[in-house]
C-alpha cells in the first residue's frame, strides 16, 4: 500500500511539474525590459509614427470607426483615403458643371446619381457654379457595419460666385473589395450630430 502512495504522488507531482512547465513556456518570463506592444499606425521596425487613426480618435467623432475599418481593411490609410476624396470631390464637381453624366455614373450611388441628374435637367443649358479652390477636406465621421465601411467627409471650398460652402458627403465601399475606389452615397451641408 505504501508503494502505491507513494507512486500516485510521484505521478501527480510530475502532472504538476508538466503544467507548470507548459505555463512557464506559454507565458513566458516577464523581466520589463520587453519591447512595447505595437502602436495603432506603426509598422513594425520602424520608429517613424504614420499618420495614425487613433490620433484623430481624440478630435474626431468618427476615431473608433476608422480604426474599425483599418482593422478589417489593411490596406486602408487615412491619408491617402483624404486625397483620394478630395480628387472625388474635384472631379464630381467638374464632371457635374459640364453636365457629363457618364462621367459622374461611376462614382455616385443610385440615389445619389438621380438627384444629380435632376439637378442637371433641372438647371438645364444654363452654367453651373464652379469649383474655384478647395480649401479643407476632414473627416467627421466613419464607420463599418457589416463589412460595409462609410466615411463621411465635410469639404469647404471657394465656388466662381465668390461663395464659401461646406458640403458633408459619405462615401462607402465594401471591405475586402478588389475595386479600390469609394462611391460617394450621401451629400448634404449638415455636420454630423
Amino acid at each position: 500500500m505504501p508503494d502505491t502512495q507513494l507512486l500516485a504522488i510521484f505521478v501527480l507531482a510530475m502532472i504538476a511539474g508538466v503544467i507548470l512547465f507548459r505555463l512557464y513556456t506559454v507565458l513566458g518570463r516577464r523581466t520589463g525590459h520587453e519591447p512595447p506592444p505595437p502602436q495603432p499606425g506603426r509598422l513594425p521596425g520602424s520608429d517613424a509614427l504614420a499618420p495614425p487613426p487613433a490620433a484623430e480618435t481624440a478630435k474626431d467623432p468618427g476615431g473608433h470607426g476608422l480604426i474599425d475599418i483599418q482593422l478589417a481593411d489593411r490596406s486602408f490609410d487615412t491619408q491617402q483615403f483624404l486625397q483620394g476624396a478630395r480628387t472625388a470631390y474635384t472631379l464630381i464637381l467638374g464632371a457635374f458643371h459640364a453636365g457629363d453624366r457618364q462621367a459622374l455614373r461611376p462614382l455616385l450611388s443610385d440615389e445619389v446619381f438621380a438627384a444629380f441628374d435632376s439637378a442637371i435637367i433641372a438647371r438645364g443649358s444654363a452654367s453651373a457654379v464652379s469649383l474655384a479652390d478647395l480649401k479643407d477636406a476632414r473627416i467627421v465621421g466613419a464607420s463599418l457595419n457589416a463589412g460595409l465601411a462609410e466615411i463621411t467627409v465635410a469639404f469647404t471650398a471657394g465656388f466662381s460666385d465668390g461663395k464659401d460652402v461646406t458640403d458633408v458627403w459619405t462615401f462607402a465601399r465594401r471591405t475586402g473589395d478588389k475595386n479600390p475606389n469609394w462611391t460617394l452615397t450621401a451629400t448634404s451641408g449638415e455636420l454630423p450630430e
